[in-house]
């Protein structure tokens, strides 16, 4: 498998958890998911296997039915792309991504992108809104349904398809650009060099691969490696290719085609 399954976007446990919520949607953004791991996570109180529950069910409970919870998800992505676009909170989850972000957008070379392993798709999102034809891959089903449903309340046009980014359903050269931010950290080394591989088959022009730099992986977002320039400056030789290795708020593996 690649990447950590996603396989539930509702919440599973008793009904009754999801009667009240002490999150507004205003407050619904992606620094729940750093709040969850700092408070509940790394102090022991929350399994990282139960994690992604109480994610979603936070979500969840925040809605007007938690059984139909599209409107606290829409707040959520919609809360996560001001604060991305703006001033986000210090020291959550949408500070630390915010300047990834904006370096993935500032490296897209042509029209045609694709995204493995978007996740949420929150760059997939911002790719779209700043012009270009943007495809967005994830193992996931729930997780590429429910980008699929919010994309277009987001007023942004994204492709969506699910699918192992060790073996996309896409033809060669699909792309101009091809994006894994923040995957390969989720894969052992030979399915992250399986991933590369892919990559440089579906990209005309550029492959990028971000990783976070972390001393121990983050069992809460369900990493399993660790990266720094020399393990990036390994993978980039073993493709043969011209690239470059650099350090942006984590590293950064830009190949060119």
């Amino acid at each position: 498998m690649v990447r950590r399954a996603r396989d539930r976007l509702a919440w599973s446990g008793p009904p009754h958890a999801q009667e009240r919520s002490m999150i507004g949607t205003d407050r619904l953004s992606n620094d729940l998911a750093g709040w969850l791991d700092r408070t509940l996570v790394q102090p022991g109180i929350l399994p990282a296997e139960r994690f992604e529950e109480a994610f979603v069910a936070c979500v969840a409970s925040a809605a007007k039915d938690p059984d139909l919870p599209d409107d606290a998800w829409l707040a959520f992505y919609r809360n996560t792309l001001d604060a991305l676009a703006g001033e986000p909170e210090p020291g959550g989850t949408n500070a630390e991504m915010a300047p990834v972000h904006a370096r993935a957008r500032s490296l897209v070379l042509g029209e045609e992108v694709l995204e493995l392993g978007c996740c949420f798709g929150f760059l997939s999102l911002q790719l779209a809104r700043d012009g270009h034809r943007v495809t967005a891959t994830d193992l996931t089903g729930g997780t590429v349904d429910l980008l699929t449903r919010m994309a277009p309340q987001l007023g942004a046009d994204v492709e969506t398809h699910v699918a192992d980014a060790r073996a996309v359903a896409l033809p060669d050269g699909c792309a101009d650009t091809v994006f894994a931010v923040h995957l390969v950290e989720h894969l052992s080394e030979s399915d992250g060099d399986e991933v590369v591989g892919e990559m440089l088959r579906l990209a005309r022009r550029r492959v990028v691969v971000a990783v976070p730099f972390e001393d121990e992986p983050n069992p809460a977002w369900g990493h399993v490696r660790v990266f720094d320039e020399r393990v990036l400056t390994r993978i980039g030789e073993r493709t043969g290719r011209p690239f470059t290795v650099s350090e942006h708020h984590g590293g950064w593996l830009v190949i060119d085609l």
